[in-house]
């Protein structure tokens, strides 16, 4: 089952299922919207239990394509978690997964643009797979974290280099301006997707593929990644996942290249759709 959401960002969304040729269905006659406070196990198997024919087809021309679900309570970040991606950063892999946040207010569509503050020096792109949880998770076992997610997605994890790695304190300085998480296009369940850690991404800017990966070359793993987190924090419906970058980022390039006002970054994870966004002037 995949399901996306469309409106204005701060507006009112229609919450769709995705038919088999892809046409949103608009699922508000079931519930009003997919987000934190309605996401749970049996929400989504009455959603999977519903024939998507049965529903009209969404009025979504010329509405923007929302993140696929509201926004989250919690945006978890994981870093260095691909073995290559730390090979290019210089750094060692590390022996447990390095965790941080993003602020919720970086959170956006698929397709929205990119914000560039004169402020900014060194803007960085890293496509991901997002993980998105389904009900709470705290002190559960790596056998039990597959019962404790939604669904998957798309996640462009951008960064500001000079704001993470040079003005000192956390990286969260530099992951939280606005925009910084476009979602989307839909959420995925786990039963569309054959093996969760086989899944090729990419991603390009102004048309030049700069990342190429698979998530099997992942340190920790989508289900170790859930149990350890649920070790330090309550892991909440509808919270956001982010899993780590495969090599090719800016900042590992030589020299290194930045996004600039103009620039259009494209990537796609297999199953999980495509993004698309521009780079626009705050």
């Amino acid at each position: 089952m995949k399901l996306a959401r469309y409106g204005d960002r701060w507006g009112s969304k229609i919450p769709c299922i995705l038919d088999a040729n892809g046409t949103p269905r608009d699922a508000s006659s079931i519930v009003q919207d997919f987000g934190p406070r309605t996401l749970s196990p049996e929400l989504l198997e009455t959603l999977k239990a519903t024939d998507p024919a049965t529903l009209p087809v969404a009025d979504v021309a010329d509405k923007r394509l929302a993140p696929p679900v509201a926004q989250p309570f919690n945006i978890w970040c994981v870093g260095l978690n691909y073995s290559d991606h730390a090979a290019e950063a210089g750094m060692d892999i590390p022996a447990e997964p390095i965790l941080f946040n993003k602020s919720t207010a970086t959170y956006c569509g698929a397709n929205d643009n990119i914000l560039y503050s004169p402020k900014m020096t060194k803007l960085d792109w890293e496509v991901e797979l997002g993980i998105v949880i389904g009900k709470p998770a705290l002190n559960i076992t790596k056998d039990e974290a597959m019962d404790h997610i939604a669904g998957f997605t798309l996640v462009n994890d951008l960064s500001e280099r000079a704001w993470q790695l040079e003005r000192f304190g956390q990286w969260v300085k530099g992951k939280s301006f606005p925009n910084f998480c476009p979602t989307g296009p839909a959420l995925v369940t786990p039963d569309e997707i054959a093996d969760v850690q086989a899944l090729g991404m990419w991603l390009d800017v102004n048309g030049e593929r700069k990342q190429t990966g698979n998530t099997g070359t992942m340190i920790f793993d989508v289900a170790t990644i859930v149990s350890y987190m649920s070790e330090f924090t309550r892991l909440e419906p509808g919270d956001l996942i982010c899993t780590g970058t495969p090599p090719g980022v800016g900042a590992g390039m030589t020299p290194q290249q930045w996004l600039k006002i103009g620039d259009t970054v494209t990537l796609g994870i297999d199953g999980l759709g495509t993004q698309t966004q521009t780079v626009v002037a705050l």
